[in-house]
């Protein structure tokens, strides 16, 4: 509801903005519309303007008209005047005189014509530019004004559809947060009446229980811690499937580390032989020599790691019992990696008096002394974090072999330690692989190294590498599953005692006898058959077993059927090919016989009949050679169906031919039964991709189905919340309520209150009215 009154007080924001732009809007209208009433009048005022000027014209034109008549009129007076000479008469004056004033008269109307028109005309010019500026300025500012109109107009449009569409969401938002809070609603009702149920039914069941605790249990053994621990705790299977997980995982990262090891071992025996003298060229010194001893039986000490590690793997079952106490393998690992630790002391001197030796020579600068000076450091420090490994390993592997060697309260600060050392054990290594990497770098610079030293140096920091990373691995693996090391997975109902290697025995034996009972519980019991119903079942089953011997006899008949007709076919399949040999012989000997007979008819009449008789002869001898042939071959078939000939007269020729049928035809099959293996391969590789897709799919769902679980579990988080969001709101509302009846009750009071003071006041005032009546 806060957010309905959120949205309600937004909109109502909004509603007033939207008004005040539309005061604004309609002020610039009636702006606009007055600019363009004024542009209008002085559009008119420009009209009447150029009217005047145009009747102004008319008149200047009449004008200059008159002007011209006046003109010629003084010009044919001065023409009679010039020929009448010198004897003006009184009457000649007079008219002269007349003219004289009327033309006096009309230069000076012409003059004053003349002037008013240039008046006119430059007022009027004048007028006209005045008129025109104004008109631009105007013009200019209705622009404006309209320019800035349409962008408020688009500017209001704007807002107003934002404006609508706001309101059409927060409309929208509102029905989905009331149908929410409806659901909600409905959702809590239920929730509340689940509790109730499940409230009643806990309370049935406590009473239940505690009756059949009064009444049939005589004595309750898990009150008392000693008799408790003789309870055999019930088999964690999650334990077991996650404590096989950790040791597969531990297992992996302890055979990356063995690798690591035995390469770092090697190397540095590799080196030994190199730097800082060469083997192959001079003789080592006697330390290097017991050093390079030592370093070659490093596998001696390091494969047994992995190989107890592996049984102690092999050891975590889900059917096992996986404690410190029960975990008998951890200590053969924690032996192993005592002696791999002894001999990490036992070479340490070694390495020191190597790098002190490799001090000595005579091209060793001072910064590869400082280098080595800090490889000699960072050993030791290797050695000291091995030791302690070794030490808290140990202390692990005690109780397998003795129970009470360790408290369980000691356990978890074992494994905090543990977990410390090894990330310990981490930043060591990493320290002495970056001074490894600075010297390698220096001696690089040396002007006697050899591509020998190079290369041992390159593996020597990829083992290096290797174990930096190991130990990260391992250092993040145990303080990620620290929590599981140091929870106790197995311990009797209600008590925190440690759980014996007997205890783990008899729980394991009680389970097999428990699966075992479930076994033969669970197994289905015979249906009984009626009577009549087992005749006739009996009747059809004699009369199947019948008909199904038939069946197979023809079967079998079928079958060799089938084979026989495959004997024959092939059998005749060969008959096929040697005829179509014979074929193509006789058939080029007839084309041979057809150009000998040609020659032969290109001599005398003799020789074309001795040719034509001789063409007939060979005729005749291949058809009587052709059925002896047919006549003198055996024929014997074998299992596969093969067919051997064997040839009495046939020629050289005839019996490679039949090898070369016989090949073919093997050949044909050999590659038959190739493309059926090609098949089966594509077919295979096809069934491969597709369960590799299949188990790609198989991974995606997994991971759906986690991101899935982890929306319901937001989901649920989210109806929790909305639920304590109603539960607020609904307890709002009813105070809300109890202030507005409490309101309201007042209000009441109130208003009758005034309501009886009104009616006082006019009973009064009806009283007065009476008394000044009868006055």
């Amino acid at each position: 509801m806060a957010n309905v009154t959120d949205l309600q007080t937004k909109y109502s924001k909004l509603a007033q903005e939207y008004s005040k732009l539309r005061a604004q809007n309609q002020v610039l209208k009636k702006a606009v519309v007055d600019e363009q009433a004024s542009s209008c009048s002085l559009k008119e005022q420009l009209k009447q303007r150029d009217q005047s000027l145009r009747k102004q014209e008319q008149e200047m034109d009449s004008l200059s008209f008159r002007n011209q008549q006046l003109a010629k009129r003084v010009e044919l007076l001065q023409e009679e005047l010039a020929n009448k000479g010198d004897s003006p008469s009184q009457h000649g004056l007079e008219t002269q005189s007349v003219f004289d004033e009327d033309l006096q008269k009309k230069i000076e109307e012409n003059e004053r014509l003349h002037i008013q028109f240039y008046e006119a005309d430059e007022q009027h010019r004048r007028q006209e530019a005045e008129l025109k500026a104004r008109l631009q300025e105007l013009e200019k500012d209705s622009e404006q004004h309209q320019a800035v109109v349409d962008g408020l107009t688009a500017k209001y449009m704007d807002t107003i559809e934002r404006l609508q569409s706001d309101k059409a969401r927060l409309e929208v938002k509102a029905q989905t947060l009331e149908r929410e809070a409806k659901e909600c609603r409905m959702r809590t009702e239920e929730c509340q009446q689940q509790l109730r149920r499940c409230q009643s039914e806990l309370n049935r069941q406590v009473k239940q229980s505690s009756s059949v605790i009064q009444e049939k249990v005589p004595f309750n053994d898990t009150k008392f811690s000693d008799y408790n621990s003789l309870n055999v705790p019930p088999h964690n299977r999650r334990h077991q499937l996650k404590a096989r997980d950790v040791a597969g995982q531990a297992l992996s990262f302890i055979q990356d580390l063995v690798a690591a090891l035995l390469n770092f071992h090697s190397y540095t025996e590799q080196r030994v032989h190199i730097y800082p003298r060469d083997s192959s060229i001079e003789p080592i010194s006697p330390l290097n020599q017991k050093f390079s001893q030592y370093l070659h039986e490093n596998a001696a000490y390091v494969r047994p790691l992995e190989d107890s590690f592996l049984q102690l793997h092999q050891s975590i079952t889900e059917d096992t019992v996986t404690v410190l106490e029960t975990v008998v393998k951890l200590k053969s690992f924690a032996d192993n990696f005592s002696s791999y630790t002894h001999f990490l002391q036992k070479i340490l001197p070694y390495q020191l008096k190597s790098l002190e030796e490799e001090c000595e020579a005579p091209l060793c600068t001072a910064a590869l002394t400082a280098k080595n000076q800090e490889l000699q450091s960072d050993m030791k420090r290797v050695t000291s974090v091995f030791e302690k490994l070794h030490s808290y390993i140990n202390i692990l592997a005690l109780p397998s072999v003795r129970q009470d060697a360790v408290p369980q309260s000691s356990t978890s600060a074992v494994f905090t330690q543990l977990a410390a050392c090894l990330h310990s054990l981490h930043d060591a290594i990493k320290e002495m692989s970056k001074h490894y990497n600075q010297k390698a770098s220096l001696e690089q610079e040396l002007p006697t190294v050899t591509q020998k030293l190079c290369t041992t140096s390159e593996c020597l920091l990829g083992s290096l590498g290797s174990l930096t990373s190991g130990t990260a691995k391992i250092a993040t693996f145990f303080s990620n599953n620290l929590d599981f090391f140091t929870s106790s997975g197995y311990s009797p109902r209600g008590s925190t005692a440690a759980l014996n290697p007997l205890q783990a025995e008899s729980m394991l034996a009680n389970k097999k006898k428990a699966a075992a009972y479930m076994h033969a519980v669970k197994k289905p019991r015979p249906q009984s058959v009626p009577y009549r119903e087992a005749l006739s079942n009996r009747r059809i089953l004699t009369s199947s077993t019948e008909s199904r011997e038939g069946l197979t006899q023809q079967v079998q008949q079928s079958q060799e059927k089938i084979a026989r007709l495959e004997q024959e076919k092939e059998h005749w399949l060969l008959e096929a090919q040697l005829g179509k040999v014979r074929l193509e012989k006789e058939n080029q000997r007839i084309a041979d016989l057809e150009a000998q007979l040609a020659a032969a008819l290109g001599g005398s009449p003799n020789s074309q009949a001795a040719a034509a008789s001789t063409l007939s002869q060979s005729h005749e001898e291949a058809e009587n050679e052709q059925k002896a042939a047919g006549k003198e071959t055996t024929l014997c078939t074998s299992l596969v169906g093969m067919l051997c000939t064997t040839p009495t007269v046939e020629h050289v020729g005839d019996e490679e031919s039949r090898e070369q049928l016989i090949k073919t035809h093997y050949m044909a099959r050999v590659g038959e039964l190739t493309t059926q293996l090609q098949i089966s391969d594509s077919k295979a590789v096809h069934f491969h991709s597709e369960c590799r897709a299949l188990a790609k799919r198989l991974a995606i769902a997994e991971k759906s189905r986690e991101t899935l679980s982890e929306e319901v579990k937001l989901a649920n988080q989210n109806i929790t919340r909305l639920q304590d969001e109603l539960a607020t709101t609904k307890r709002s509302y009813e105070d809300q309520l109890s202030m507005m009846s409490d309101h309201l009750c007042s209000m009441n009071e109130t208003l009758s209150k005034q309501r009886e003071e009104i009616d006082t006041l006019k009973l009064g005032s009806k009283g007065n009215a009476k008394k000044n009546k009868g006055r």
